[in-house]
């Protein structure tokens, strides 16, 4: 049984809450959030109790703690928790950047401290597809792999607040490309950038508005990531995974696409039930992602994010 706090009632937060009201092995003790009207307003919708500070959530007897903060809070949540003894269970990016990553590694190694990332994808029938069907040469040699991304609007209308939008812990690079990156690095090993090149606005404090970025995973396989924001048409995500007798598209999110040579792509539909993310937490299973994977990605958001 996974008793658990949430430290941050956000947009983000909110979701996970009703993640975790239809999980029957889940228990939400309690929630906080430095913003008290927001914290009030989330207590009452979702009955749940509410705390008056970080340590409360912290002595309110449970096993894993939820970070939803911005990232420049999560270290000194994180250190907070594993010396409390509490597993940890935290937003991507991992952390600010990879300094703040690193402290977050080496002190849930000292307090031997469970963790995972929120990484939906993992967790995911139709990723779970993809992946079944690259390991097993569905779609032969991959020979390329390519992420594009288009934002009409950055911040989206659904997620704006103070910081998503802001150079210094938001944009589209640090939102949303990690869950990418994660997935490339589970499927392919270890990512190295020959190149990339970032686009930021005039105002300083604006985060980017474009990226381009090549480079090699560990066996030579060429990959592509390009993002536009602020840009005339829906918004758009396509991984695809190209093969010598197939192509593998995952589309805004869930949508997963096999196509051949001459043929019209294919919708796939059917999938096998696979386990939620807290029932892995529940059975502490090597799928989750921990901070040791999440400070691999965060290197790789952190080089990103230079121009």
């Amino acid at each position: 049984m996974i008793s658990i706090g949430i430290i941050g009632a956000g947009i983000v937060g909110e979701r996970i809450i009703k993640q975790l009201q239809q999980e029957s092995h889940v228990e939400i003790k309690m929630v906080y959030d430095e913003q008290t009207e927001r914290l009030t307003e989330i207590s009452q919708m979702y009955n749940i109790p509410m705390a008056s500070s970080i340590e409360e959530v912290f002595h309110s007897d449970i096993n894993w703690v939820y970070i939803a903060t911005p990232p420049a809070y999560h270290a000194e949540i994180a250190n907070l928790a594993a010396s409390a003894g509490i597993n940890i269970l935290c937003e991507k990016p991992l952390a600010h950047n990879v300094a703040d990553g690193e402290m977050m590694v080496e002190s849930v190694q000292n307090n031997r401290v469970q963790t995972a990332m929120h990484f939906p994808l993992m967790y995911a029938p139709a990723v779970r597809e993809l992946a079944k069907r690259v390991k097993s040469g569905a779609i032969g040699k991959v020979v390329r792999i390519e992420l594009q991304t288009f934002f009409p609007d950055w911040p989206r209308r659904w997620q704006r607040n103070p910081w998503i939008g802001s150079r210094s812990q938001g944009g589209f690079v640090r939102e949303v490309f990690p869950h990418y990156l994660q997935l490339m690095n589970r499927l392919f090993n270890e990512l190295n950038f020959t190149s990339h090149h970032i686009t930021y606005p005039q105002q300083a404090d604006k985060c980017e508005t474009g990226i381009i970025a090549h480079g090699l995973t560990k066996e030579q396989i060429p990959f592509l990531l390009t993002g536009l924001s602020d840009i005339g048409q829906k918004e758009l995500l396509q991984f695809k995974i190209y093969g010598k007798q197939g192509v593998l598209t995952l589309e805004n999110w869930t949508n997963l696409y096999q196509s051949t040579a001459g043929e019209d792509r294919q919708l796939i539909s059917e999938f096998e039930e696979v386990p939620s993310l807290f029932e892995e937490m529940n059975e502490y299973s090597t799928v989750l992602v921990d901070f040791e994977e999440g400070l691999l990605v965060q290197r790789y958001i952190d080089h990103l994010l230079i121009e």
